[in-house]
């Protein structure tokens, strides 16, 4: 395993992107044509006119106020927004510099980057990006464009040398989500591919803000050591401020503690989302990233059926 993709590999995704949201010629990727725009593009709509009903319109969009001034049924139209603009904010913190099966959580998140930002490209969206993580280097900021400029450029910066150096500061991935709102206008959607297996100060009031004016994503990049402590005996392990830390892995109260502690954060991620109006869809280093988001995708748009 290494701790940077490839750049071929990144680009090469753009093919795999088409069954996320892309008409395919191909009979096998028919059945996920749209998904992605489904998904994501089909809550940019914009306010076009009312005008009076007509036999077959949807009675949702009943404009009650005109109907009931005027006497004689309206509807609200609006079409669907044709370009919007996406963020991808991808951590690339030293902390995604791990992975005990499949990859390390930083070539992951790369591949989720790369897969969703072709993804939106061919949909004519402006994609941009945002790599935030390091504590000693200031965040890495590209705007948005309608080519891929700023899409190659961010590929390429994720194949770059792996990030060194301490912990950043829990209140960085708030910060980060305000910067992620400047230049987009509204009706953005941003994606937020990160390690949450962390304490993030602020996180609540960045993403209720965030989600006054866009659309967004969170993407967890898991491992399974993240819930699932090894048993490898007496380890030494030392802590973000360099002290040194004794765990015995073998004891059963402790491997139980480990993963019932990783089960209380993950539920209070969850809850966070939903109370947010943010859609989560978890990457593990284990499966592959194309299935995972696949999937992700599917869940989201029957939760929203139900709705």
């Amino acid at each position: 395993m290494t701790l940077s993709p490839r750049l071929d590999d990144l680009l090469e995704l753009r093919h795999q992107a088409r069954t996320l949201g892309l008409a395919s010629h191909h009979l096998v990727n028919s059945s996920f044509s749209g998904l992605y725009a489904s998904v994501f593009r089909g809550q940019g709509l914009n306010f076009e006119e009312v005008r009076e009903y007509r036999e077959g319109d949807d009675i949702r969009n009943m404009d009650w106020k005109v109907t009931a001034r005027t006497g004689d049924p309206h509807l609200k139209v609006f079409r669907e927004e044709r370009e919007r603009s996406v963020m991808l904010c991808v951590d690339v913190g030293p902390h995604m510099n791990f992975g005990t099966r499949g990859t390390f959580k930083s070539v992951q998140a790369a591949r989720a980057a790369a897969l969703l930002g072709w993804a939106a490209n061919s949909l004519h969206d402006r994609v941009g990006g945002l790599l935030f993580g390091s504590r000693e280097q200031d965040n890495v900021y590209f705007g948005p464009t309608k080519d891929r400029r700023a899409l190659w450029r961010l590929l390429k910066a994720l194949t770059g040398t792996a990030e060194e150096g301490g912990e950043p500061p829990p209140e960085m991935l708030s910060n980060v989500l305000q910067r992620a709102s400047r230049g987009i206008g509204t009706g953005g959607l941003v994606f937020v591919i990160a390690d949450f297996n962390r304490e993030h100060k602020g996180l609540r009031k960045g993403l209720s803000q965030l989600r006054q004016h866009h659309s967004v994503v969170l993407l967890p990049v898991d491992d399974v050591a993240d819930r699932e402590l090894p048993d490898m005996g007496e380890v030494l392990f030392r802590g973000p401020d360099g002290e040194l830390l004794s765990v015995n892995t073998t004891d059963p109260a402790g491997r139980r503690a480990y993963q019932e502690a990783w089960q209380q954060r993950r539920e209070r991620l969850t809850k966070l989302a939903n109370g947010a109006g943010c859609a989560l869809i978890p990457l593990d280093t284990r499966e592959d990233v194309h299935r995972s988001l696949r999937q992700g995708l599917e869940r989201r748009q029957r939760m929203r059926g139900f709705l």
